[in-house]
């Protein structure tokens, strides 16, 4: 029996999948979201995905292999590709060519991206942030449609809050809607369902998790970040993202620059006012002072870093106690 039917949710179905929760887990770089957090979140019954930005084309195989490898029976794993990058192209066709549950995408939309994975049989999910790009992504092609809002972290597509969002989308597509952004607990979820959406997308609370592929540094910032600490920063993407204040945000405050290193031509346009790649490499590996440390807004309702099977056990708990207060109430 599917948990669903007990916990009084609609069955999240987007293509041949079926989890027993709703709950996809956000695709984050750099080296943030791989093979152990995926794996570890399809394993607890949501569906996994992995960052294939800022780790290279062998790194990607690898990580989709090993996290094929850690399922447990049934579970889904799916690729984050983003079309703003310059290896967009060549990730996606490598994550086709080793059979994917699915491959999401965004800053950006692609026709070729879901002629690509209609040809070959994988959903493609887009990324947005307002209902006019989820008409467009449904036209083309995509399988579901994953609508972000103000409170995510990282590279945000609008200023506008996601339940403000949420039923536009809905009404304007027949795919499944997903929710992200700022999705922490239960409550969140069964307010997105009761608003017509199929599940959420949850980035920040699985990075505080003993699974996560991110350093131990990484995490320990997440649990100490306070609502003040949290900063936006104009990343040379060319938009804006949220992050927790440190060093390296007071550096490129005010639009200062800080010299590159070495460029290694990641992006299609780029601003070249220091290099957003870098910085997330350096906190990747650990330190995490001088490179940006993207977080979504409510990263400090978070106060300890548990497994990802716990969360997702406490998020449904919560969803459950909110559909009983709403219908007491």
């Amino acid at each position: 029996m599917k948990w669903g039917i007990i916990l009084n949710f609609p069955q999240l179905k987007i293509g041949h999948m079926t989890p027993n929760f709703p709950i996809i887990q956000g695709g984050m770089g750099v080296g943030i979201s791989l093979s152990g957090l995926a794996s570890a979140v399809a394993n607890a019954g949501g569906i996994g995905i992995i960052s294939g930005t800022g780790i290279s084309l062998d790194e990607l195989r690898y990580h989709i292999r090993k996290a094929k490898e850690s399922l447990q029976g049934d579970g889904y794993i799916g690729v984050n590709v983003l079309f703003a990058m310059n290896d967009f192209a060549d990730k996606m066709k490598m994550a086709i060519e080793e059979k994917v549950d699915f491959i999401i995408s965004g800053a950006g939309i692609s026709r070729d991206m879901y002629s690509w994975g209609k040809e070959s049989g994988i959903p493609v999910i887009s990324i947005v942030s307002s209902a006019r790009l989820a008409k467009i992504s449904e036209r083309l092609g995509a399988a579901a449609i994953v609508v972000e809002g103000r409170e995510a972290g990282g590279h945000l597509g609008t200023d506008r809050p996601l339940f403000d969002i949420l039923p536009e989308v809905v009404a304007a597509v027949k795919v499944p809607v997903i929710a992200a952004g700022g999705i922490m607990t239960g409550e969140d979820l069964a307010r997105a369902i009761r608003m017509g959406a199929s599940g959420v997308q949850i980035g920040t609370r699985f990075v505080a998790s003993n699974e996560c592929d991110a350093p131990l540094s990484f995490k320990e910032k997440y649990v100490h970040a306070k609502k003040e600490d949290m900063v936006m920063v104009k990343t040379t993407v060319g938009l804006e993202g949220r992050a927790i204040r440190n060093h390296f945000t007071e550096l490129i405050s005010d639009d200062k620059k800080v010299k590159i290193k070495k460029c290694i031509d990641c992006l299609k346009d780029c601003s070249y006012r220091f290099c957003t790649m870098d910085s997330l490499i350096t906190s990747m590996d650990g330190d995490c002072e001088n490179g940006l440390v993207f977080a979504g807004a409510r990263v400090d309702e978070i106060n300890e870093i548990l497994p990802v099977q716990t969360i997702i056990h406490n998020i449904m708990t919560e969803y459950k106690a909110s559909n009983s207060n709403q219908a007491i109430s």
